[in-house]
Order: C-alpha cells, then sequence, then structure tokens
C-alpha cells in the first residue's frame, strides 16, 4: 500500500513535538491516549483505501466475522470483514486468492496494530470506480432504496414531462422526436442540466428539489419526470452513481424514469429510480401511448359492445323459442306464434337502432381521429366513454321493457288458455258424462240400460241409471 507522505510528515511533526516534552509530565501519553491518537490520524488523513493484495491467515468466526491478512511480495497488513459486510460478499473468501479490498485505515487498540476495516472485497483487477459502485449498490440496497414497494407508478396518459438532461445532448432530440410523433398532446418541460463532471451529480440534484418545489404553484402540473443521458464511459456516467443524487432520486415524490447510456450501462440511479429505462428512446416509448394504438383500442371497445348486444338478444331469442315449444303453450300455439313473430320483429328493429347507432358512433370517431392530435385523449376518451354507457344503459332498458312486455303477453295467453278449458265450459251451463270407470261419455249408444252413469255440472254432479 503506498504510503502518505503528508500522512508522513504530520508523524514526524508528532514525534518531535511529543520528544521536546519529554520530562513535561503534565505531556506524558499513556499507551492508550497514544494509541487512540495514531488512530485517529490514520482514519482521518489516509480514509478509505483500495489495495490491492493475496489472502492469508483467513479465520472465520462463529459470530460470522471474517479476519485476514493481506501481503504482496514485500509487506502485510491485517484486515477486518465484518458479519454485516460478510453477507454482501459475491464469493466465498480462502487463503491464497488475489484479491482487491476497499475499507479505511484504522488502529485495533487493543493491540496497537493498524488494520483495514473492509467495506467490499472483489476479483483482483477491476478498479477503484467499479468497487466504488459495488460497495454503494449493496450499501443503498441494504437500505431498502431499491425495493419495488417504494417505486411510484408511471401514469398511461401524461399531461406534462420533464426531461432533466443537456439541451445539447443527442439523447434530448431522439426523446422530443419519439414524443411528438407517438403523443404530440404531451407537454414537454426541459430542465437544462450537466450530465458529466464532478458538478453534475449536484446540479441534478438540485434541479430535482427546484422540480419538487414547483411543481403544483402553477397551471402547469408534472407527472413524470426523466433523467437522461447518452452512452460513455464509466468515468463519464459516473455522476449518476453519486450517493447524493440517488438519495435525491429516491425522496422526488414523482415518478422518475432513468435513461442513462446504451441498454449495457447500469448505473446506482437505474436501480433507484421508478422506472429504468434501456436507452433515451425506450424511455420515450416506455411513458406515453401511441395515438395508433388508441385509436385501435377505441374499435375494439365498439366491436365488444356490439357482441355483447348480440349475445343478449341471442339470448332472450332462445329463451322465447323455448317457452314457445313447451306442453303447456302447445294448444293456443298460434298465439305463442304471433308473440314470437313481434319479438323476433322487435329484436330486428332494436338491432338495426343499435347498428344504426354503433355507426353514428363510428362517424364520430372518423371525425375525431382528425382532431385526435389536437384534442387531449384523456378527456375525449372519458366522452366517448361517457356516450357509451349512456348506449348501454339505453340498450339494456330497452330489453328489458321487451321482456316486461313479452311476460305480459304470456299471461294473458294462459288467461286464455283457462278460459278454453273444461271448468270455463261446464260454468256456462253445459254438463259432462261419465260412466262407473270414470270414461267420458260420447255417445247414447255407448250406454246399457240399467248403467249407473254421473253427470258432472260446475257445481256437482247428478248420479242416475240408464233405462
Amino acid at each position: 500500500m503506498p504510503v502518505n507522505k503528508n500522512v508522513m510528515d504530520d508523524l514526524f511533526d508528532f514525534t518531535n513535538q511529543e520528544q521536546s516534552n519529554i520530562g513535561n509530565t503534565a505531556s506524558i501519553f499513556s499507551v492508550t491516549q497514544l494509541t487512540r491518537k495514531i488512530r485517529n490520524l490514520l482514519e482521518e488523513r489516509v480514509g478509505e483505501v483500495l489495495v490491492e493484495g493475496e489472502i492469508s491467515n483467513l479465520r472465520k468466526q462463529s459470530s460470522g466475522h471474517h479476519y485476514f491478512t493481506l501481503k504482496d511480495e514485500g509487506a502485510q497488513i491485517s484486515c477486518a470483514l465484518f458479519q454485516n459486510k460478510v453477507r454482501n460478499l459475491a464469493f466465498p473468501l480462502e487463503d491464497g486468492m488475489k484479491v482487491q479490498v476497499l475499507g479505511k485505515v484504522s488502529v485495533y487498540q487493543a493491540r496497537g496494530n493498524y488494520q483495514i476495516i473492509v467495506e467490499l472485497v472483489q476479483a483482483k483487477g477491476i478498479g477503484a470506480l467499479q468497487a466504488k459502485f459495488e460497495a454503494l449498490k449493496r450499501k443503498l440496497d441494504s437500505e431498502g432504496l431499491f425495493d419495488a414497494s417504494t417505486k411510484k407508478s408511471v401514469t398511461d396518459f401524461p399531461d406534462t414531462i420533464c426531461l432533466v438532461t443537456s439541451p445539447t445532448g443527442a439523447a434530448l432530440r431522439d426523446i422530443l422526436s419519439i414524443l411528438e410523433r407517438r403523443a404530440p398532446w404531451v407537454r414537454v418541460l426541459v430542465y437544462p442540466v450537466r450530465v458529466q463532471g464532478k458538478e453534475a451529480a449536484g446540479e441534478i440534484s438540485r434541479a430535482l428539489d427546484f422540480l419538487s418545489s414547483w411543481n403544483g404553484q402553477t397551471d402547469t402540473t408534472i407527472d413524470t419526470v426523466i433523467i437522461t443521458r447518452g452512452g460513455g464511459s464509466l468515468e463519464d456516467l459516473w455522476p449518476f452513481n453519486e450517493e447524493k443524487l440517488a438519495r435525491a432520486i429516491h425522496e422526488f415524490p414523482l415518478p422518475i424514469v432513468s435513461a442513462i447510456g446504451h441498454e449495457i450501462d447500469f448505473t446506482i440511479s437505474d436501480f433507484v429510480a421508478d422506472l429504468r429505462a434501456p436507452t433515451p428512446s425506450a424511455a420515450a416509448e416506455l411513458v406515453v401511448p401511441n395515438a395508433e394504438d388508441l385509436r385501435a383500442r377505441i374499435a375494439q371497445m365498439a366491436l365488444t359492445l356490439k357482441r355483447t348486444a348480440d349475445t343478449a338478444i341471442g339470448r332472450q331469442t332462445d329463451r322465447i323459442n323455448y317457452l314457445a315449444g313447451s306442453t303447456l303453450l302447445k294448444e293456443p300455439i298460434r298465439i305463442v306464434s304471433d308473440l314470437t313473430q313481434d319479438n323476433d320483429r322487435a329484436g330486428e328493429k332494436l338491432l338495426s337502432a343499435f347498428q344504426e347507432a354503433i355507426g353514428e358512433k363510428g362517424n364520430l370517431i372518423s371525425e375525431r381521429r382528425h382532431q385526435l392530435t389536437l384534442l387531449h385523449p384523456v378527456k375525449r376518451l372519458e366522452s366517448v366513454s361517457g356516450r357509451f354507457s349512456l348506449l348501454a344503459n339505453r340498450l339494456a332498458s330497452s330489453a328489458l321493457a321487451q321482456c316486461q312486455a313479452l311476460s305480459e303477453r304470456c299471461t294473458s295467453a294462459a288467461s286464455a288458455l283457462k278460459n278454453l278449458g273444461p271448468d270455463s265450459v261446464l260454468s256456462r251451463g253445459y254438463s259432462i258424462t261419465l260412466d262407473e270407470n270414470g270414461n267420458l261419455v260420447e255417445s247414447a249408444k255407448s250406454t246399457k240400460p240399467g248403467e249407473r252413469i254421473v253427470s258432472r255440472l260446475s257445481d256437482g254432479e247428478i248420479r242416475s241409471v240408464v233405462e
């Protein structure tokens, strides 16, 4: 591990100063005090380091902590990897393994040994930026910043989209072109920021703070924010791996879409954002619907409504046909036939009226297609949906009225059937004659002298003997 010259100078100054104080009992240090002073100096002036070497003397404690020595040809240093970091290891540690460790230089006070408190262990040769990326990713993931439960839903029909990006980048031109083609009614705001360099992360964070406080203060309300830039190296994209930007995205009250670099590029911002788009162009396609798809959906809704109405009418027709063929109504078949024909005609009229209404609505939809680019689609969809609901209610009311009319006609037919029955005939002064066995006597020739017969009247029976 390279030695920081400033640290050595501080240690030298400290040594000279303390030697000059020998003999002054007020300046005498205890071992603990001296060790603590050296530890503070190392932690403050050396801080975080990325060190490469070979693992030896690996000890895995029952508590879950790992202790090992990191060495090379000329030196060695103790390392401590505590249990909360062990569970983030990408692979199990073994003696002889060539690794890079990211951590802070400190001193184990009980023994006076300086050591590295390890935050991350990775395979040799990955690099410092990648190590920082992995360390921050694990840290934020453990805090829940990547949890799906914290993600906000991106609206399907946004009114206003804000693009936080460079005003001169290709990503902005690509997104604007696609939004104009797919959803020309959407309002687009551009918040210009730097997307590369040391100041970029802070500038983007401040942009989110401003948008959070400004949104809703005017007539313009932002629905979705897209943070975007084109591709680049890990160094170019590093502002989007900064912790302060990740926390700003997580705390932002509106849905954020992250569209950083190419499809193979992943940043911390992608994991924290509510939605990650593989490219800037893909972000534009994800946040707005396609006008052509909306037209197709409207046409499909009209077709579905027509099919539903046809099915309802068909079921009522089948029910009437079943009632017409039942035993109860075989005698007054002409009445049922008339009713069936009336129902068929009513069904034809209803279907014709419905088809005419659908045709009118289809013409209206065709007229609105030209106006779709000028009118807000959500409001137009609500209007059309309301009219379809009204038509559906009218259709249901009409069908119910037809069914009630048919029910009343069936009731009337049943009453007529009853009036034509034998009991009704008897009530008008006629009688029915039966033999001893209860069989109907249809002719006087069928009786014999001395045979007993029964005459059935409306109010009783008369028993007699044939002479």
